[in-house]
C-alpha cells in the first residue's frame, strides 16, 4: 500500500495539471464525465437502496436494462426529465434550491 507520507497537496494544482485550468475545453470535459459519474453513483445507490434491479427499473421508466446499465457506470447521462423519471420510479424526492 503507498502513502503519502502525510503530505499535505493543492489539489486545484493537481486537477489544473492533469485536466487543465478552469475554463478550458479539457477541464470542461474532464468535469462533465464527473458529473456523469456522479450522477450514475447517485442513482446507482438509490436503486440499490430501493431493492430493486437495473431491469426492473427499466421497466418503471419505459427503457431497457442496458440504458440503466450506462447510466449508473456513467457512459451515459441522462436527461433532466429522464432523471426525474428514474427518481421518481425510486421513491425518491429531488429538491432544488438557488443561492444567491
Amino acid at each position: 500500500m503507498q502513502t503519502n507520507n502525510h503530505q499535505v497537496f493543492d489539489y486545484d494544482t493537481v486537477l489544473d495539471a492533469r485536466f487543465g485550468a478552469p475554463g478550458t475545453s479539457s477541464r470542461i470535459e474532464a468535469e462533465e464525465k464527473a458529473y456523469a459519474f456522479y450522477t450514475g453513483q447517485i442513482i446507482g445507490d438509490a436503486r440499490k437502496k430501493a431493492k430493486i434491479s437495473q431491469a426492473e427499473l427499466a421497466r418503471r421508466i419505459g427503457s431497457d436494462r442496458s440504458y440503466i446499465s450506462r447510466v449508473e457506470s456513467g457512459q451515459t447521462e441522462p436527461k433532466v426529465s429522464t432523471f426525474y423519471r428514474i427518481m421518481n420510479a425510486l421513491g425518491c424526492r429531488i429538491e432544488l434550491s438557488m443561492s444567491l
